[in-house]
């Protein structure tokens, strides 16, 4: 198990062992989309990227340096659970977490019997409890569904279940530089894509963790888990809920040289290494502990990881040749 300082997220070792039969929960998945994909405008140029705040120097999130992007498009929302529904019963695809028979689910969504009833838990980050046969239909494990919450973010995605998605969707996976640059919404070194106030006249503007982490969440913001896609106002370049809710899998493999290491014209970190990496931060992520909801903020899992609380979005080069999928 890697142990990160100051962080709220589980980082899975690689998976080993047979794979695990799974309910059928799959099947039950609606097929009318509720939110259909929104793309943001054209984005591209240059930009200033990263941070010299120095919050979390093993993360690597500086210096701060002028990078160019070529033109794209990205999803305005995270992919939903019906999207992924949409892509599960077109292709039959397994995802890691169903293959493996388990993923980490946070406690505070777990009622106390349930938490007596399930796995082991991880020892650096102990609020993460291993749940038999929990994945993105399961969310919490059997009996739990995702029917009340379809406009809510596909959850329990590793990097390469999400790629699956993306080639079956003719989409791809952001670089971290579009990602970043799709995140500040045009806002200049800004910490969050909305400005520089977390909370600007007293309003919550993302899905993250309210009061002390991880023992009491008061859910000031509405959200004691995921929120749906498109809630919260989006930022510039139309995008929701790119800080908070789930972490955001990257093309690149994870580095914390990456500023020091990769080109400033359409960077992409592919020296290969054991980990991908992930913005955004999620609903576990609080200003006291991880801090990394901020749009610089960087962290990584290995590539078949999966948790509660980690997602994707999309993005493509050219939209005439590249049509929406769900």
């Amino acid at each position: 198990m890697i142990e990160h300082h100051h962080h709220c997220c589980v980082h899975s070792p690689a998976r080993e062992g047979e794979p695990s039969a799974q309910p059928g929960a799959r099947d039950i998945i609606p097929s009318a989309s509720v939110i259909p994909r929104r793309w943001s405008p054209v984005i591209g140029g240059t930009f200033l990227m990263g941070s010299n705040d120095g919050r979390f120097p093993e993360d690597g999130e500086g210096p701060v340096r002028p990078v160019t992007v070529s033109p794209f498009e990205i999803a305005c929302h995270t992919v939903s659970n019906l999207q992924f529904g949409d892509f599960v019963r077109d292709t039959g695809y397994t995802t890691d977490a169903e293959r493996h028979g388990w993923s980490f689910v946070f406690e505070g969504l777990l009622s106390d019997e349930f938490k007596r009833r399930a796995g082991s838990r991880v020892v650096e980050t102990p609020w993460w409890i291993v749940v038999p046969h929990a994945y993105w239909a399961q969310p919490e494990g059997p009996p739990t569904t995702i029917l009340d919450r379809l406009d809510h973010p596909v959850i329990h995605i590793s990097w390469n279940d999400a790629t699956a998605y993306c080639a079956w969707s003719k989409t791809r996976l952001p670089t971290e530089a579009e990602w970043e640059i799709a995140a500040r919404g045009g806002l200049e070194e800004a910490i969050y894509p909305w400005g520089n106030e977390l909370t600007p006249g007293g309003e919550h503007r993302c899905n993250i963790w309210q009061g002390n982490f991880p023992d009491r969440n008061t859910a000031a913001d509405g959200y004691a888990g995921t929120a749906p896609v498109h809630a919260f106002p989006p930022n510039g370049y139309g995008l929701h809920n790119v800080a908070g809710n789930v972490w955001e899998w990257c093309q690149d493999y994870f580095s914390p040289r990456y500023h020091h290491a990769i080109s400033a014209e359409n960077p992409l970190y592919a020296e290969p290494g054991p980990n991908r990496s992930l913005r955004g931060g999620s609903f576990l992520c609080h200003e006291s502990y991880c801090n990394r909801y901020r749009v610089a903020a960087r962290s990584s899992n290995t590539p078949d990881a999966s948790a509660s609380n980690i997602g994707f979005r999309v993005v493509r080069d050219d939209r005439k040749a590249t049509p929406s999928v769900g």
